[in-house]
C-alpha cells in the first residue's frame, strides 16, 4: 500500500500546482511540456535504460497512452471551460467505473463480498464528496466533453495495468518512451499555439513545468510499481489511488484553498475513507 499512498501524495500535489497555475496566470500548455521533458530527465537518472531497450519499446500500447496523456488533459480543460470543474471532476472520477469493470472481465479478478461492499460504498462516496451546487451553464453539445473525460481516464488507467504486466520489458524504459511521445505532443500543439496565436514562451511556465514534472513522475511511477507489487488485485489499486485521492485533495482543499463544503460532502469524505478500509481488507479476508 505504501506506493499507493506515495502515488496519491504526488497526484494531489499535482492538482494544487494546477489549481495555483490558473491562479498566477501559468500558461499550463508550456507548463505540461517542460513536465514532460522534466520526467524524461528523471527517467533516464534514475533508471538509466540502455538505448537498444529503449528503441525495441514502441508499441500500440506504449504510443497510445503517449498520445493519450498530454490529449486528455486538454480535453480536462475544455470540460472545466465548457461545464464547469464540479460536472468534470465528477466525469473524472466516475470514470473507475472502466478499470474497474476491466478488472473483472479483462484481468480476471474474483470480488470478494468485502470488495464488492467497499466498491459500493466507494462510487457513492465519489458521488456525494463532489457534489456542489453548479452555476455554469452549457450547451447540449458541450456534455460531449464530460463524456470523452470519462472515457479517456479510465482508458487510460486500464492501459497503464497493462504495461504493467507486461514483463519482456521493463517497465521504466517504457515509461520513458511514453514521456518522450507525450513531450513531442505537447510541443507540437505549443508549437501551433506560438507561431499562430502567437503566445510567447516564458521563464516562469519553464520553472513551474520542471516541479510538475518531478511531481508527475512520481505519481506514474508510483502507480506502476503498486500495480505490479499488486498484480492479482488492479481493482484494489484502481479503488484506492481514487478513493486516497478524493480524501486528500479534499482536506488540503479545505485547508489550503477555504473550499466549502457541505454535510453531503463531509459524509462522502467519510463514505471514501470506509471503502478503503473495506477493499484493503477484502485482501485479507474473503467473503
Amino acid at each position: 500500500m505504501i506506493y499507493i499512498l506515495l502515488s496519491i501524495s504526488c497526484s494531489v500535489t499535482v492538482a494544487v500546482l494546477l489549481k495555483l497555475a490558473k491562479r498566477y496566470n501559468i500558461h499550463v500548455l508550456q507548463a505540461v511540456m517542460w513536465n514532460y521533458m522534466t520526467a524524461i530527465i528523471l527517467s533516464y537518472i534514475f533508471f538509466r535504460p540502455e538505448l537498444q531497450e529503449i528503441t525495441a519499446v514502441p508499441s500500440v500500447l506504449t504510443i497510445a497512452i503517449g498520445v493519450l496523456l498530454p490529449a486528455i488533459l486538454l480535453i480536462f480543460a475544455a470540460s472545466v471551460r465548457n461545464i464547469g470543474i464540479v460536472k468534470s471532476d465528477i466525469a473524472q472520477r466516475l470514470s473507475l467505473f472502466i478499470p474497474i469493470m476491466a478488472s473483472l472481465y479483462v484481468f480476471g479478478e474474483n470480488f470478494s463480498g468485502l470488495k464488492v461492499a467497499g466498491l459500493i460504498v466507494g462510487f457513492t462516496a465519489i458521488i456525494l464528496t463532489l457534489y456542489r451546487q453548479s452555476t455554469v451553464k452549457a450547451d447540449t453539445g458541450s456534455y460531449i466533453y464530460p463524456i470523452l473525460v470519462f472515457i479517456g481516464f479510465g482508458v487510460i488507467d486500464v492501459m497503464f495495468k497493462k504495461l504493467a504486466l507486461d514483463k519482456s520489458i521493463p517497465y521504466t524504459s517504457s515509461l520513458m518512451v511514453i514521456f518522450c511521445i507525450s513531450f513531442v505532443i505537447a510541443a507540437m500543439i505549443l508549437g501551433y499555439i506560438v507561431l499562430v496565436k502567437k503566445k510567447k514562451v516564458e521563464l516562469i511556465n519553464f520553472i513551474c513545468g520542471v516541479v510538475l514534472g518531478c511531481f508527475n513522475f512520481g505519481n506514474i511511477l508510483f502507480y506502476m510499481k503498486a500495480h505490479r507489487a499488486m498484480a492479482s488485485n488492479p481493482s484494489t489499486v484502481f479503488a484506492a489511488s481514487n478513493m486516497g485521492v478524493i480524501i486528500l485533495g479534499s482536506i488540503v482543499g479545505i485547508i489550503l484553498f477555504k473550499e466549502k463544503v457541505s454535510k453531503l460532502n463531509y459524509i462522502g469524505i467519510s463514505m471514501a475513507l470506509a471503502a478503503i478500509l473495506l477493499i484493503t481488507l477484502s485482501q485479507k479476508y474473503a467473503v
